[in-house]
């Protein structure tokens, strides 16, 4: 065994703050020696580590009883035979999440744990529930936070502990101090053209004008951490700002200690390994996403049948297309009346699909309104579309899947998270100060810097985009998603930051753009006609 491979080893379990003794890191040595000669996974060693984590007592016996359990399904596997179709993607590999069964889970500040709510939820919130939504927010942040290495509290008091470090004050403290002070909160606007900063503690009025800051949209209620200092009128001057730093997804995982938040639910290692395998060699891995998609507009009809019709015509036909809202060239407001043309739109659309057999049978159809599509109200998560719009589609396609926007999907072993909104525009409208240009010029780079800082799709303040309050969960990206497609009709872009994989397919209707998107190695295709 080489000492590279050690060294990597003992580096994965310092990531995840293991103390093994040296017969627990050899017998992990060994196993990762007899699996990497015939292996269906690319990273067994992380698999096992991940499995350990649940496990009280991690010594050379737990290890190796988990090595023994990864083996055998491994072993199961490789002994699939050949042409049984277990290198397709079928619609049973394939989770959808609609936002109404994303599981609902809480920080307790005082045990520092995460605990699932089995409460109900009702759609119309008490106040309560309002102050819920900011409060379950800041502590999210606030948690990740005080994990971080240089926000996190020494465990001893010394001059050499404190070096580099940045102590979160709560604002509360703030009265009467002097020099300079680290904190955290809410930016909002408790009073017309004044700005404040909220935290659980007591809130401050702030001054931005001579303000540095990080890459990122800044707007009413996101949360940032600020130093500054305290003038004599009560202002707390901000010199640099900025968004929570971003956490490791697998550190994210380890601290939910087994708990789903994505709402996917729980695999056995067999099923797993199996997922993965499947997931590196689909012959039809990829997934088609169109945004826009105007039923009402002939060219836009016919240019969606020259799509089908090349995907018909390739080897392997996708395992998945997406289709993005709006639907309609027109908003379906109070003002539309044309529910009943729309409903056979539906059915043409239905008609065309039917019209590719090979598409109709080997692909999925997965359909997400738009901010503009029918439905009760403009207000997130939206509903899937309503039933009598789909009735007469799904006559041709059976199989069509209609979710809620935003939706969640596990394919195979990755987490993917769809989100239809004019985001990027409505986002720049709302700046309280325009983005820093020293790490990017790129909006939509901007864009996605703050909605994962944020860990939550939209950020906006709830005047400008209402959230259903017991249900702002669902537009949570925590732990980060593998995969976040942000459907808006703004230029098509794809950008990957911190390992996540971003992009939005742009305007089908517009621009005739959209996006293959191939999960085994994340890679975006940008296309268009």
């Amino acid at each position: 065994m080489s000492s590279s491979t050690r060294k990597m080893v003992l580096k994965k379990c310092k990531i995840r703050g293991y103390t093994l003794e040296l017969d627990a890191v050899g017998e992990i040595l060994s196993f990762e020696s007899e699996f990497y000669n015939d292996s269906a996974l690319d990273n067994p060693v992380d698999i096992l580590l991940d499995l350990l984590a649940t496990q009280p007592i991690k010594d050379k016996e737990t290890v190796h009883r988990i090595a023994t359990r990864i083996l055998g399904a491994d072993a199961a596997i490789n002994e699939t035979p050949d042409g049984d179709g277990d290198d397709v993607i079928r619609a049973s590999d394939l989770l959808i999440i609609d936002a109404s069964k994303v599981p609902k889970f809480r920080y307790d500040p005082i045990k520092k744990v995460f605990y699932k709510h089995t409460g109900s939820l009702p759609i119309h919130g008490d106040a309560f529930s309002k102050a819920a939504l900011y409060k379950d927010r800041f502590l999210l942040l606030s948690q990740m936070l005080s994990r971080h290495k240089d926000f996190s509290k020494p465990a001893f008091d010394s001059d050499l502990s404190d070096f580099g470090r940045c102590e979160i004050s709560p604002i509360q403290s703030l009265i009467g101090q002097t020099g300079r002070r680290w904190v955290m909160g809410l930016i909002s606007q408790l009073e017309d053209g004044h700005f404040y900063l909220e935290d659980l503690s007591a809130s401050v009025e702030i001054n931005l004008s001579n303000a540095k800051i990080t890459a990122g949209f800044f707007v009413e209620n996101t949360i940032v951490v600020a130093e500054g200092e305290m003038l004599l009128e009560g202002v707390f001057q901000v010199f640099n700002c900025g968004f929570p730093p971003l956490e490791g997804r697998d550190k994210s995982l380890q601290f939910l200690a087994g708990h789903d938040s994505f709402g996917s639910g729980t695999l056995t290692e067999q099923e797993t390994l199996r997922l993965a395998k499947l997931e590196r060699e689909a012959v039809n891995g990829n997934v088609v996403i169109l945004s826009d998609i105007w039923l009402d507009n002939e060219e836009v009809m016919g240019k969606l049948e020259r799509v089908l019709d090349a995907f018909e015509n390739e080897d392997f036909v996708p395992c998945l297309f997406v289709l993005m809202g709006n639907f309609c060239s027109h908003p379906c407001n109070l003002g539309f009346h044309s529910f009943s043309n729309l409903r056979s739109q539906f059915g043409k659309l239905g008609q065309m699909i039917a019209a590719h057999p090979r598409l109709k049978e080997g692909s999925c159809f997965l359909f997400i309104p738009g901010p503009d599509d029918a439905g009760p109200s403009t207000v997130l998560p939206r509903p899937s579309l309503p039933k009598y719009l789909r009735e007469e589609l799904q006559n041709h396609i059976p199989n069509a899947i209609f979710s809620s926007n935003p939706c969640r999907m596990k394919f195979c072993s990755q987490e993917v998270v769809f989100f239809r909104q004019d985001l990027l525009y409505r986002m720049r409208r709302s700046c309280l100060m325009p983005p820093s240009t020293e790490e990017t010029t790129d909006d939509f780079e901007h864009l996605v810097a703050t909605i994962t800082h944020q860990c939550h799709l939209c950020p906006l303040p709830l005047i400008v985009q209402p959230i259903i309050w017991n249900y702002d969960h669902s537009l949570y990206l925590y732990p980060t998603p593998h995969t976040i497609v942000l459907g808006d009709r703004s230029e098509q872009k794809a950008f990957k930051y911190t390992g996540i994989t971003c992009f939005n397919p742009g305007s089908f209707s517009s621009d005739g753009a959209f996006v293959v998107y191939h999960p085994d190695n994340q890679e975006v295709e940008l296309s268009s006609l």
